[in-house]
């Protein structure tokens, strides 16, 4: 997950194409049907080579886009294939068809940000498969799902629904949001939490739903030791770096109780903790604020992280 942070942060925009109208949007499955075509062709063991012809090669915006840090090349592609084809046998059977019908619930959530934000633009949707990980990424240009990650094993379909519906809304806020640059790369903590933070915080308005409830109620009941812990690692990920976002052992362990420890949280607590911290942030920096139209555009500005936090009042005790 910090990784593909990191990716989005200092990556160079892509050139615009946005959807013409929330009422037109459309999620783009090519990419994922050609992948399907070389699993079938293969018995579910492709090659690496299978997987350069008959889906890299041929590659639409959407594997363009995920290939780097994710997909990387076809050994890698193939290695992941071979080590778990059913999550992507599953994938495919159980979620892929299901990706059409999703439409409906994409363009609510396009209005709704339309809406809200009617000048910015609203990014194509392409579904591919990946390397085993990651969920999605966005560009300026699009947001880029993978299937075999959003649809592992065992998911239900309205499991899958409400998934796609959640990352739909995030990853679209992240397609807005700029290079970390400025006062944000000097408190590199508080400008993670906040960068993701603010998507899981507009998700929840045009989706009516908290991101990650289970770890929404942990955290809600356990606000001051959450907001001490937090304040104490900001101070150790702006003191142990070695430049901008590359930290000392110190300091990575200090983004790594917040940050990319799917899997790996620290004892007793939900994985990714600082999205929620970001969020409850954000949420009272817009409910301080008069207007709340600009106060939404300087959260996904995030010119100065320090002054979002104060103007919030954020501090539970």
């Amino acid at each position: 997950m910090l990784v593909a942070i990191m990716a989005l942060t200092f990556s160079a925009a892509a050139a615009a194409e946005p959807v013409a109208s929330p009422l037109e949007a459309t999620i783009d499955a090519k990419d994922a049907d050609r992948f399907v075509a070389v699993f079938d062709r293969t018995g579910g063991k492709p090659s690496a080579a299978d997987l350069q012809r008959g889906y890299l090669d041929a590659a639409g915006r959407g594997v363009a886009i995920f290939t780097p840090n994710r997909i990387i090349n076809a050994d890698n592609l193939a290695a992941a294939v071979a080590k778990d084809p059913e999550r992507y046998r599953y994938a495919i059977r159980t979620c892929l068809p299901l990706v059409p019908s999703l439409t409906g619930e994409l363009r609510a959530i396009y209005l709704a940000y339309h809406e809200l934000l009617p000048q910015r633009a609203l990014p194509a949707i392409h579904v591919v498969f990946g390397a085993g990980n990651s969920g999605g990424t966005a560009s300026s240009e699009a947001q880029v799902l993978g299937l075999e990650v959003m649809c592992g094993p065992g998911t239900t379909p309205e499991q899958f629904r409400a998934a796609m519906r959640g990352i739909f809304a995030h990853e679209t806020v992240h397609s807005w949001q700029g290079p970390i640059a400025g006062k944000s790369l000097a408190d590199p903590l508080l400008t993670l939490a906040l960068r993701e933070g603010v998507p899981d915080y507009l998700a929840m308005l045009v989706t009516g739903s908290i991101p990650s409830p289970d770890r929404d109620r942990w955290a809600s009941a356990r606000k001051p030791e959450v907001w001490a812990a937090f304040q104490r690692d900001r101070i150790i990920a702006r003191t142990e770096v070695i430049k901008p976002f590359e930290f000392n052992a110190k300091g990575e362990a200090a983004v790594k109780r917040w940050f990319g420890n799917f899997g790996a949280a620290p004892e007793g607590w939900p994985p990714e903790s600082g999205y929620w911290v970001g969020m409850r942030i954000a949420q009272a920096y817009v409910e301080h604020a008069t207007d709340k139209q600009a106060a939404i555009q300087s959260l996904i500005a995030l010119e100065d992280p320090e002054a979002i936090l104060q103007a919030s009042g954020y501090a539970p005790k």
